[in-house]
């Protein structure tokens, strides 16, 4: 009898254990699969580039003489000219620059990220650049999947795995959805739905997130907290959360990462709201990448 009552009780504690250990391997596949996310030559670490296309006309290329100069590419790519929010592009001839596999022929309109379309990539070697929209400006980046960041990229600290930051919170949905402009990190405003909120207590105290809405119908959270700026990258850390069911809504602070703006400084994204930024300290997800 003794034995029967002893193996029920290492029952009892072998499976919150083994429960653990399935959630912390689950942990470390999502990271794992993370980190050869951002190894990928048109990751974010190929971002070599970024600026501001100025109205007018403006030469571009990377000799020191252009407008716009380029960290790497023809010494003259060719001319950008911005008039009335649309941009067009005129290759000069010894750029051998192709859109879409094809020499460029003649002046050419660019199509930005507005309205969700996908920009006009301009190529050249392995390198490229497009124009964004972002706000009432129009900016430019450049990628190269040879850049130095990305041939440094390590990997990026974080907190040891705590399945007590995986938080089964209170989803309260607004009807109909609140509408609230993002700051990103250049000041700039980016118009944003809201279609709820999180309600969730940690440490006694109660807690609330309010999330952007994804098409897809994930929950996008831009978070802040007491390790902001210090442990952490200072202006938000990113997390998902898949769609309510049954008013709940899982916040798992573990896979709390790093916004693309803290891995490189031509990306723009947008930084915490004032309502999600928490008073405690978040001792989960990703620290502050350290560029080496």
């Amino acid at each position: 009898m003794q034995r029967v009552l002893l193996f029920a009780t290492l029952l009892i504690l072998a499976a919150p254990l083994h429960a653990d250990d399935d959630y912390a391997r689950s942990i470390d596949e999502w990271r794992a699969a993370r980190i050869e996310s951002l190894k990928k030559p048109d990751g974010w670490f190929s971002y070599v580039g970024s600026g501001i296309v100025p109205a007018g006309e403006s030469t571009i290329g990377s000799a020191k003489g252009n407008a716009i100069v380029l960290a790497t590419g023809p010494a003259r790519l060719g001319t950008l000219r911005l008039a009335d929010g649309i941009v067009h592009f005129r290759a000069d001839p010894a750029a051998a620059a192709t859109i879409d596999d094809r020499p460029v022929p003649g002046e050419v309109v660019l199509t930005t990220n507005a309205d969700g379309a996908r920009p006009t990539e301009v190529h050249f070697g392995k390198a490229w650049f497009y124009v964004v929209a972002t706000g009432d400006l129009v900016g430019w980046r450049l990628r190269d999947p040879q850049s130095q960041a990305l041939a440094a990229f390590k990997g990026i600290d974080r907190y040891p795995t705590d399945p007590s930051w995986r938080i089964e919170a209170d989803w309260q949905p607004y009807d109909p959805p609140h509408s609230i402009d993002l700051v990103t990190v250049i000041n700039t405003l980016q118009p944003s739905d809201v279609p709820g909120r999180a309600l969730f207590t940690r440490d006694g105290r109660q807690y609330t997130l309010e999330p952007v809405a994804e098409d897809d119908g994930r929950l996008f959270f831009i978070i802040a907290d007491r390790t902001s700026g210090k442990e952490t990258y200072g202006a938000a850390r990113f997390l998902y959360a898949d769609p309510p069911a049954n008013g709940k809504v899982v916040l798992d602070f573990n896979k709390a990462y790093n916004p693309p703006c803290a891995l490189s400084p031509h990306v723009v994204c947008p930084t915490a709201p004032p309502g999600n930024r928490l008073d405690l300290r978040v001792t989960a997800g990703e620290k502050k990448y350290v560029h080496r």
